[in-house]
């Protein structure tokens, strides 16, 4: 029972986010011709840590500063529930985050003395995203863009650095739309806990321009995410194979009608969850694209 207790403070229902990411950067190292079967699982192994860390680091801050006791918890916000429920102590919670990370940086460290220093900047970064956001970076001005870049960006770039030893142009194109999606992933979610994150002194863009602004802004970056995958294959920067990413777009238009209509939560939970499948199923498909792209020639 204990067990299970620690398993799902990791909020696993999240972890498959690692996943994808690690599977997208593979799929188009992969595709440049780069795969080696190792360094794919221990990349994914050092970015599951890593995403463990985040949430579970957010659950302890959340706790802290009374915010898990007064959201409206869904099954997409809201944090574990462990800590309020005082099924684990906030200090093994702390440690439980501390240890993720720490287990995290020797995987980081062989990487950067195997591959080359190239990958140390981004490791910074990524794990400056993780240690500040909660205490910190959500304090400032539309912080969402710390898990875009920290857990969507950055990770793509990294997992295919250290199949390649580089970077290119194509691959940074490749990992924008892993960005966007991470960072709507957190907006969306942000949307029931705008009460209690006011009183946390956030600045979560709901916050700072209203949720039916912040809905706007979702969905116009929804658009984006696949104009610029279009747009990637037609300027000859991403596979024609890549356009299957483009099958999540109906998902996408239920989850952008939920956000337009923040106020009725009847409809942002579906909204939400259909979010999630957006982030998770479209990264997945264009990582299909690249393999399918790769194996035709």
């Amino acid at each position: 029972m204990k067990l299970k207790i620690w398993f799902l403070e990791t909020r696993p229902q999240f972890l498959l986010l690692s996943v994808v990411l690690a599977f997208l950067g593979t799929s188009i190292a992969w595709y440049d011709g780069y795969f080696h079967f190792g360094y794919a699982v221990l990349a994914f192994l050092g970015l599951l840590l890593a995403h463990i860390s985040v949430n579970v680091l957010n659950d302890y801050f959340d706790y802290r500063s009374g915010i898990d006791l007064a959201t409206k918890r869904t099954p997409f916000s809201g944090g574990s529930g462990i800590l309020p429920a005082s099924l684990l102590k906030p200090g093994q919670v702390l440690w439980l985050g501390l240890i993720s990370l720490l287990l995290a940086i020797p995987i980081g460290v062989y990487f950067v003395v195997l591959r080359g220093w190239l990958l140390l900047p981004l490791l910074l970064v990524a794990a400056l995203c993780v240690l500040l956001y909660t205490p910190f970076i959500l304090r400032l001005r539309w912080p969402e863009w710390a898990p875009g870049l920290g857990m969507g960006f950055l990770p793509v770039l990294g997992v295919y650095f250290v199949q390649t030893g580089d970077y290119n142009l194509p691959l940074l194109i490749a990992a924008v739309p892993s960005g966007i999606l991470v960072h709507n992933l957190l907006l969306l979610n942000e949307f029931p806990d705008v009460d209690a994150d006011k009183k946390a002194s956030r600045k979560t863009l709901p916050i700072i321009i209203g949720r039916k602004k912040a809905g706007v802004v979702y969905s116009v970056l929804t658009v984006v995410i696949y104009l610029w995958i279009i747009g990637g294959v037609v300027v000859g920067k991403m596979p024609p194979l890549s356009l299957i990413a483009l099958l999540t777009l109906p998902l996408a238009i239920k989850a952008i009608g939920g956000a337009l209509k923040p106020e009725e939560m009847s409809r942002l939970v579906p909204a939400m969850a259909n979010n999630v499948l957006v982030v998770l199923l479209t990264q997945l498909l264009l990582g299909i694209g690249y393999i399918l792209a790769g194996a035709i020639g």
